[in-house]
C-alpha cells in the first residue's frame, strides 16, 4: 500500500511548535517532495531553524546545520581526507552535506567559492572532492537561508546558484496573536527533537515517485510553456526562464496537486506557486515598476487559462 501523507493534520499538529507558519510549513514540504531544494530570504530570528528540524523531525530525516561565515571553506561542507598514519592511506571524512536536511544559515554571508561548492550536490546530488565521487544520501533536501541582500557583509547569490533552488519563499513575522504565545510560552524548538517521525525515509522516497507520476495534460503543458514564452518577452525582463525552470514549475504543480489529494495537475496549482518558482529566476530591469511579484502577478493575469 501506498503511503500517504495528510498536509492538514501534519500542519495543525506543526501549529504548535511553529506558530503562524502554517504556509510556509506547506511550501517547505511542497519542495521536498518536488525533490527540489528552497531558499527562504528573512531577517534573522523568525524561526527559519525551527521550520528546518520541524520537517527533518517529522519524516524522519537526519539534520545538519551550517552556519555560513566569510571564513568558511568548500571542505568544511564536503568534507576532508585527512591522512591515517597507522594504516598509511587517506581516509574521507564526510561532512555536513551527506545528511538528509542540510540548512546552511545566511548562505550569503559566505564566499562565492563557498556557496559554489553546493552546486554539484544540489544539481547531481552527488559531490566529487579529490576526484573521486560520493553519492549523496537519498531523500537529499537543501533549507538555504540569505539575509536580504542591503545588509552589510553579504555576497548575493549568482543566477546559476540562485536556479538550484526550486523555491524561494519569505517566512516573515509571526501573527500578533501567534507571537504573544511565542512570548508566554517561548521557544518550543527543543521539544521538536522528541516527536515521533509521521512518515519513514523509504515512505518518502515512495511519496516522491508518486509525485512524479501526477498527471499534467497537454493543456496544462502548453499553458506552461505558454507562461514561459510571455517571461521571455516581457518589457521588464531581461532574461525568462530558463528551461528547467519551466520543469520547476511542473515538478511544484505536481506537488501541489498530491497535498491536495489530487493525481492531476490544473493551473490554480501552477498559479498558487507561480511568484515563488518564478521570482528568483528571472533578471529584472531597473526600471521595472511594483514589485517583483506583483510583475509576475501581472504576467500570468494576462495569459489564458486552460478548461
Amino acid at each position: 500500500m501506498d503511503p500517504k501523507l495528510d498536509i492538514d493534520n501534519l500542519i495543525d499538529f506543526l501549529s504548535y511548535y511553529l506558530h503562524g507558519k502554517g504556509r510556509a510549513l506547506k511550501l517547505c514540504i511542497i519542495a521536498l517532495l518536488a525533490e527540489g531544494h528552497l531558499l527562504i530570504e528573512d531577517l534573522p530570528g523568525v524561526g527559519k531553524t525551527t521550520l528546518a528540524i520541524a520537517i527533518a523531525r517529522c519524516f524522519g530525516l537526519n539534520f545538519a546545520r551550517i552556519q555560513a561565515t566569510s571564513d568558511l571553506l568548500p571542505s568544511d561542507i564536503t568534507g576532508i581526507s585527512i591522512y591515517n598514519k597507522n594504516t598509511g592511506e587517506f581516509e574521507f571524512h564526510p561532512g555536513p552535506i551527506f545528511n538528509n536536511i542540510v540548512l546552511v544559515d545566511e548562505i550569503n554571508r559566505t564566499t562565492p567559492k563557498t556557496q559554489s561548492a553546493l552546486l554539484e550536490a544540489m544539481g547531481e546530488k552527488q559531490v566529487t572532492i579529490e576526484g573521486k565521487t560520493y553519492k549523496l544520501p537519498q531523500p537529499f533536501f537543501v533549507i538555504a537561508t540569505q539575509n536580504p541582500i542591503e545588509i552589510y557583509g553579504t555576497f548575493p547569490l549568482p543566477e546559476a546558484q540562485l536556479d538550484r533552488f526550486i523555491m524561494k519563499i519569505s517566512i516573515g513575522y509571526p501573527p500578533r496573536s501567534a507571537e504573544k504565545e511565542i512570548l508566554k510560552g517561548g521557544s518550543k524548538r527543543e521539544e521538536l527533537h522528541n516527536i515521533k517521525p509521521f512518515l519513514s525515509k523509504e515512505e518518502i522516497i515512495s511519496i516522491q515517485k508518486q509525485v512524479k507520476e501526477v498527471y499534467i495534460s497537454d493543456k496544462i503543458t502548453e499553458y506552461i510553456l505558454d507562461i514561459v514564452e510571455a517571461t521571455r518577452k516581457n518589457k521588464y525582463l531581461y532574461a525568462g526562464l530558463s528551461t528547467r525552470g519551466a520543469l520547476a514549475i511542473v515538478n511544484t504543480a505536481k506537488a501541489n496537486a498530491y497535498l491536495n489529494k489530487r493525481d492531476f495537475v490544473i493551473p490554480e496549482d501552477i498559479k498558487d506557486l507561480a511568484e515563488y518558482v518564478i521570482t528568483h529566476r528571472v533578471i529584472f530591469k531597473e526600471e521595472y515598476e511594483g514589485t517583483k511579484e506583483e510583475i509576475i502577478k501581472s504576467l500570468l493575469e494576462n495569459i489564458k487559462t486552460p478548461v
